[in-house]
């Protein structure tokens, strides 16, 4: 699968499960399901799964890393990402004591604990979904038990734990559909000139112990219907709402009828049931375009008392979480037969996200060809102008002026095309802000997020322009906000660099160090994570540390300066202009 973050050999990274089963048999002496609720049983029969939710995600990482041993500064990177790299390891000790402590005796047979690296001893160990990828299971009866969701229950310990969990979901659905029971797939109509992804909302099931009379009718309803309301905001998808599917019996959506109806990619379904006081809702995303697989799924519990804010918690977080996992899936490269302008743009932004200077280029390729295709597509002209910030960020182009104006123009003609278009408007924003027409800047992103208020790439990016004009605690809201929508964010790894520059305008610079060090190690080829962690150490006298970031960003941009930064920075106050400028120096930057 691609993956979403690029870094050195600590970072949190989806493995190609294919080669998991490589490993010889040999006397097992553990169960292990990671399919569906997580279960760890002796030969004996004895339960040894351990009881902290970080000791079994700890446990889930080491059996599905192809090369064994794990590093252990990456394992308490990937689960404590937000302390420091000395107390991660210590939170990490405790993890293991707590997984040896669960496995008793046999501990010493399962797992070995260097002083640089963790193995786990798998094969020693039967684990349902390594046994899933043997070839010999085709067609076995495997498929029918080793059911549920890899890793269930374990989302939400950390953001790099989250990202690394959605790649390996998707990885193993992809890769395990070769091993299930042949069935007959259904055949699948070209629409001509279909551009967009088909995602259908289902109504939701209701599920109640409590009278008729009890149950608060009309909220499953609802609920369902917010959510495909909401859903069809976004730009990348056609939507089926529920009400198309309340009229006569409803036709499972995994029949050939109903996928040659309505020729759907994705379906979002959900459950709601009332226990005492509290509401439970279950929502999952289902991928359908070869078989169905769940790609994502999320519950909430809310208090009835707390009815009227079920847009606030579950709505909007299911809205703007399927928006990037969709994104991330459909960008995978050979995914499948492509639909026209959108599907080049689709493979075009995680090669953009990557910040590889290769890859950025093929993703401004693809971008081109997507608008000789359809030169009036609006997302493909706003994301060829966002392809052109990103050259002015990345310090890739010697036009700064021409290449702003470029990317204003596109994002124009975008408006122009689709006036109510909610990205190419908080595109159009980000443009502004870098030409220091700030006023127009705040204007646009408050007009974007009018139309689409879930959409969590827009709140990102938002978040710089307000560092720009002094207000560094309004920029940390809104990345709050952010991540409040999109906690399973695959691109997260470019906007972390975005909590440095705030707490770098705030003054806060050993949190800027905090934050910004994962932020560079999660996408080392992202010139501007570099920026505010140079300027924060440098106000903090630690300039050995800041050499080699230095370094790294000079082979990124060799004729960055401070001088140069100070000019082309867009700063409203000149006040931080200097107080950011003297923080670079005092690291080291070069001054001209």
């Amino acid at each position: 699968m691609q993956r979403a973050v690029s870094g050195g050999q600590d970072a949190a990274v989806a493995p190609d499960i294919a080669n998991l089963v490589q490993r010889p048999p040999a006397c097992r002496i553990a169960r292990i399901h990671l399919l569906g609720p997580m279960r760890a049983t002796s030969y004996l029969g004895d339960d040894i799964l351990p009881r902290s939710k970080k000791g079994r995600a700890l446990l889930g990482y080491l059996c599905l890393a192809p090369e064994m041993k794990v590093a252990r500064l990456r394992l308490a990177r990937t689960l404590w990402e937000q302390t420091s790299d000395a107390h991660a390891r210590g939170s990490l000790r405790h993890a293991l004591l707590d997984a040896c402590e669960a496995m008793g005796p046999l501990a010493a047979e399962l797992i070995s604990a260097g002083r640089t690296a963790v193995r786990l001893n798998a094969d020693a160990c039967w684990i349902d979904a390594v046994a899933m990828m043997d070839p010999a299971s085709r067609g076995s009866e495997l498929a029918r038990y080793c059911t549920g969701q890899l890793l269930e229950g374990l989302d939400g310990l950390s953001v790099s734990f989250d990202r690394w969990l959605l790649q390996i979901r998707t990885s193993f659905s992809e890769q395990t559909k070769a091993y299930l029971p042949p069935r007959t797939e259904p055949s699948r109509r070209s629409l001509p000139g279909r551009n967009r992804l088909r995602v259908a909302v289902l109504p939701f099931e209701e599920r109640h112990e409590q009278k008729r009379a009890e149950r608060g009718e009309g909220l499953v309803f609802s609920l369902s219907h917010d959510i495909a309301a909401a859903l069809a905001r976004f730009r990348w998808f056609d939507v089926i709402t529920p009400v198309s599917f309340m009229y006569g019996p409803l036709v499972h959506f995994t029949s050939e009828d109903f996928l040659q109806r309505n020729e759907l990619d994705y379906v979002v379904d959900g459950v709601v049931s009332r226990r005492g006081r509290f509401i439970h809702i279950d929502v999952r995303l289902l991928d359908l375009t070869r078989c169905t697989q769940p790609v994502w799924n999320e519950r909430f519990e809310l208090p009835t008392a707390e009815l009227h804010r079920l847009n606030e918690m579950v709505t909007a977080r299911v809205v703007g979480s399927i928006d990037p996992v969709i994104l991330h899936i459909e960008g995978r490269p050979n995914r499948r037969e492509r639909y026209g302008a959108t599907g080049l743009l689709l493979l075009a932004i995680p090669l953009l996200y990557s910040m590889d200077r290769k890859k950025f280029e093929r993703a401004g390729t693809l971008i081109h060809r997507a608008l000789e295709i359809d030169a009036q597509n609006a997302m493909a002209l706003a994301w060829a102008a966002f392809w052109r910030i990103s050259l002015v960020g990345q310090g890739w182009t010697h036009d700064i002026a021409g290449t702003l104006a470029d990317a204003e123009s596109l994002c124009l003609k975008a408006i122009n095309v689709d006036p109510d278009n909610a990205e190419a408007l908080g595109i159009y924003a980000h443009t502004c802000a870098w030409k220091k027409d700030f006023d127009n800047a705040v204007r646009y992103f408050d007009r974007s997020l009018r139309l689409n208020p879930n959409l969590a790439f827009i709140w990102a990016l938002s978040a710089p322009t307000y560092c720009y004009i002094g207000e560094p605690v309004v920029a940390l809201q809104r990345l709050k906000r952010y991540r409040d929508l999109a906690p399973f964010d695959p691109y997260f790894c470019t906007f972390e660099s975005l909590y440095a520059i705030a707490y770098m305008f705030k003054g806060d610079y050993e949190q800027a160090v905090l934050v910004g060090r994962g932020a560079v190690k999660g996408n080392p080829n992202f010139s501007a994570g570099y920026k505010p962690l140079i300027a924060a150490l440098g106000h903090l006298g630690r300039v050995e540390e800041a050499a080699p970031h230095i370094a790294k960003l000079l082979s990124l941009e060799p004729h960055f300066t401070v001088e140069h930064f100070a000019k082309t920075y867009p700063f409203k106050k000149a006040t931080d202009r200097k107080r950011y400028a003297r923080g670079l120096r005092l690291a080291g930057v070069p001054e001209r």
